[in-house]
């Protein structure tokens, strides 16, 4: 009973921590909660809060500083000094042996600190904004990314489901022509060489069917993971291939102008650029004088025996107050190396920028491109479809009316099932490419 009731409260308590997962999702709600639980945003999300912790470590260090400290010490044996004899009544050239001061003493101070001015501290804080600025960005952009591989994941699961039903669909009709030709055959009104036609192609159809079962769990497994979730945890989409698809297809967006200064990557770059520029006046500030004040106080107290915890020993207080300046004067061109450096390194970073700022523009160029052909595309593959539906139709009418052989009913499934398959991948060109845009472009939309 003793080990039951201890079996029963580990079940609740692995049940009362354990992460609960979303069973149905459209493709926004997907989004949505990969921003939240998707790994990599969660630690992009960390890195924030490390740069904010930063910056306030940063400023700290201008502000007061208090140190306390207690200092006891224990003469296990005390050093012995010597002075002249004569000082005592002794006789000249004579030296007696002393020891100044008691055989333990303890010592209590305080001290604060203060930085009054210092070049590289003000170029620090300039500094931390930027940081802070940077991590900002690596969090967008990381999301951007997120969002774009949970797009990716999304549709390769409503892929693989569309597909499984299309081939579904195939392979109950193939069957049904296999068995009206197989009644055929045997009444001798066919060859066997059509049953043989059918019977490779419904073989051909039930590989592809098998390979895409096993590609729809990787699908799925694929996605949990982008998700943030158990990769293989039950999920059930909401959303349609050919609504996402209609929903992406080419708008106006197409023919915007678009900014490259508002792109994430153009900003991660400029982004490095002020911080160049930041090194550069760091280097330059080695070269001002530092000055700090501190003030500090306390007490110490002697004796031969351990009575600094008693009540009536005597403390002997003191103070001292000053100020520390710092001048640089001479580093026989270390800070200038230093400095020439900084500035060659800045230089690079405007150089990089301007090339970023050509690539984006390229890319963009691409990516619209590659989603208007998408969208193009779609349209060309539906029509091909429509087309190859019939033409298979025709056939599969003409091969029964005994006017059209088996090879030509099989070329014509064969064109089906590839337009079928094109079609699939068209309208995750489509979604893919318009998810890939608005990466570039930092133009997500909703869904």
């Amino acid at each position: 009973m003793k080990h039951l009731s201890i079996l029963i409260f580990l079940l609740l308590f692995s049940l009362g921590f354990s992460q609960e997962y979303p069973e149905r999702l459209s493709l926004q709600e997907a989004i949505d909660y990969a921003l939240e639980n998707n790994r990599t945003a969660k630690n992009a999300t960390r890195d924030i809060e490390v740069a904010e912790k930063q910056k306030w470590e940063t400023i700290a260090t201008g502000l007061p500083q208090l140190d306390a400290s207690i200092n006891y010490q224990n003469f296990l044996k005390q050093q012995v000094s010597v002075i002249p004899a004569e000082f005592f009544g002794g006789n000249p050239g004579e030296f007696a042996e002393v020891i100044f001061g008691t055989k333990q003493n303890a010592t209590a101070t305080a001290t604060l600190n203060q930085l009054i001015f210092d070049g590289s501290y003000i170029v620090g804080l300039q500094s931390t904004k930027v940081f802070l600025e940077i991590s900002k960005n690596a969090k967008a952009k990381t999301d951007l990314e997120v969002r774009e591989a949970v797009i990716n994941a999304y549709g390769n699961v409503l892929v693989s489901i569309e597909g499984v039903k299309i081939i579904e669909k195939n392979i109950s009709v193939i069957q049904d022509n296999l068995d009206e030709t197989t009644k055929i055959y045997e009444n001798g009104l066919e060859e066997q060489e059509s049953v043989e036609q059918l019977q490779i192609t419904l073989s051909n159809l039930q590989s592809d069917y098998d390979n895409l079962k096993r590609l729809e769990v990787i699908a799925y497994q694929m996605l949990n993971i982008t998700l943030g979730i158990e990769y293989s945890a039950p999920l059930e989409l909401t959303d349609t291939l050919e609504s996402l698809a209609f929903q992406n297809l080419a708008n106006e967006t197409i023919n915007a102008e678009s900014d490259v200064t508002v792109t994430l990557d153009y900003q991660i770059a400029d982004n490095d650029k002020r911080s160049k520029e930041l090194l550069v006046k760091l280097e330059q500030s080695k070269a001002l004088p530092r000055l700090s004040g501190f003030i500090n106080g306390g007490y110490n107290t002697f004796a031969d025996d351990f009575v600094f915890l008693d009540n009536n020993t005597e403390w002997f207080g003191f103070s001292l107050l000053g100020l520390n300046l710092d001048i640089p004067i001479f580093s026989s061109g270390m800070r200038g190396a230093a400095t020439q450096r900084a500035k060659i390194n800045l230089e690079k970073a405007k150089d990089d920028l301007t090339e970023v700022e050509q690539l984006l523009k390229l890319q963009i160029a691409t990516a619209k491109s590659k989603y208007q052909f998408a969208t193009e595309d779609y349209f060309n593959k539906k029509r091909n479809l429509d087309l190859a539906e019939r033409i298979a139709q025709k056939n599969e009418t003409k091969f029964f009316e005994g006017i059209g052989s088996s090879f030509e009913l099989r070329q014509a499934q064969t064109q089906l099932y590839s337009a079928q398959q094109q079609l699939l991948q068209t309208m995750l060109d489509v979604i893919n490419a318009k998810a890939e845009l608005e990466t570039i472009t930092n133009t997500p939309s909703k869904y």
